[in-house]
């Protein structure tokens, strides 16, 4: 959808001054014509006062009105609204590496159910789409800088290993995925992780992801019963996981099998979209300034016969 807004619709009522620009220069050029019709000599008028009745007059008084109007919308706060969709977007696939990811909940466990989950999801997104590819337990890694090529997308998630120390940061994940995202107009991370957060805090990876306008959807990896890892037993922590994508406008799945991360991860299409508001004030004074240009030069140049 796109909606167009004023912050100071006030000044629109200067476009009442269009139809006395019309007035000013009809009449002005009836007067000139009076004169050519004194001379009967219209090419002699036209050499002395620098006009052609017609072609000439017209574009003039079209510039000008275009020009008047580009500074109106610009002092009114022109301001276009759009939404961006999830087609729109580049993304970040962010997926837990730490070693609670083994558990056996997910079959065969948790990390290889995400990485098939997340590959069918590249295959599923359309042409062109970006993607990078981040793993995180303790720090993060860059796994594929954003890229639209699914092939070494896929790959770079396939490569992803257990990470044998260092626990679970949810807050490296989401500021590695931003700051790999910074280049890019529109931007999500999706989150794989069991939410077992031992290292950093929620609140800090809310706020680095909303100074820099990304979206973080969550996908739950595990079971609230658990499994079993080389450590013990390994439950799935939502709390961490609901409170970082509610609070950056995006979703929460939780998956229970390999079908519920495919779905989840179909629907990420269906909630990635943002509201995007796109200030044109400034866009249309410079317009407004190149065509002023383009007016006192064709009147100076083309537009003007010498004797």
């Amino acid at each position: 959808m796109v909606l167009f807004t004023f912050a100071y619709p006030q000044y629109l009522l200067l476009f009442l001054m269009i139809p006395i620009i019309f007035f000013i220069h009809f009449f002005s050029l009836g007067n000139k014509k009076k004169k050519a019709l004194k001379f009967a000599n219209f090419d002699a008028i036209a050499k002395i006062e620098g006009i052609d009745f017609f072609s000439k007059n017209v574009i003039s008084l079209v510039l000008n009105i275009v020009i008047v109007s580009l500074l109106i919308f610009s002092l009114s706060g022109l301001t276009l609204h759009k939404t961006a969709k999830a087609t729109d977007f580049s993304f970040v696939i962010s997926i837990d590496s730490s070693k609670s990811m083994e558990a056996t909940d997910l079959s065969p466990n948790r990390i290889s159910a995400a990485k098939v989950a997340a590959t069918k999801f590249v295959d599923f997104a359309p042409l062109n789409t970006r993607f990078g590819v981040v793993s995180f337990a303790g720090s993060s890694k860059i796994e594929k800088d954003v890229t639209d090529s699914k092939s070494e997308v896929k790959d770079a998630i396939n490569g992803i290993k257990l990470t044998e120390f260092g626990g679970t940061d949810l807050y490296e994940a989401v500021l590695t995925g931003s700051n790999l995202l910074k280049n890019e107009d529109h931007k999500a991370i999706i989150l794989l992780s069991d939410g077992q957060l031992n290292v950093g805090t929620v609140d800090d990876a809310i706020s680095y992801a909303n100074e820099n306008d990304v979206i973080v959807h969550a996908i739950g990896m595990g079971t609230i019963e658990g499994g079993s890892t080389e450590f013990g037993f390994s439950k799935l922590d939502e709390d961490s996981l609901k409170s970082i994508s509610y609070n950056t406008n995006g979703a929460y799945f939780n998956t229970t099998n390999e079908a519920d991360m495919i779905n989840a991860f179909e629907h990420i299409f269906d909630y990635t979209q943002k509201n995007v508001s796109i200030k044109l004030a400034d866009y249309l004074l410079l317009i407004g300034i190149i065509l002023l240009l383009v007016e006192f030069f064709l009147s100076n140049t083309r537009y003007t016969s010498f004797p």
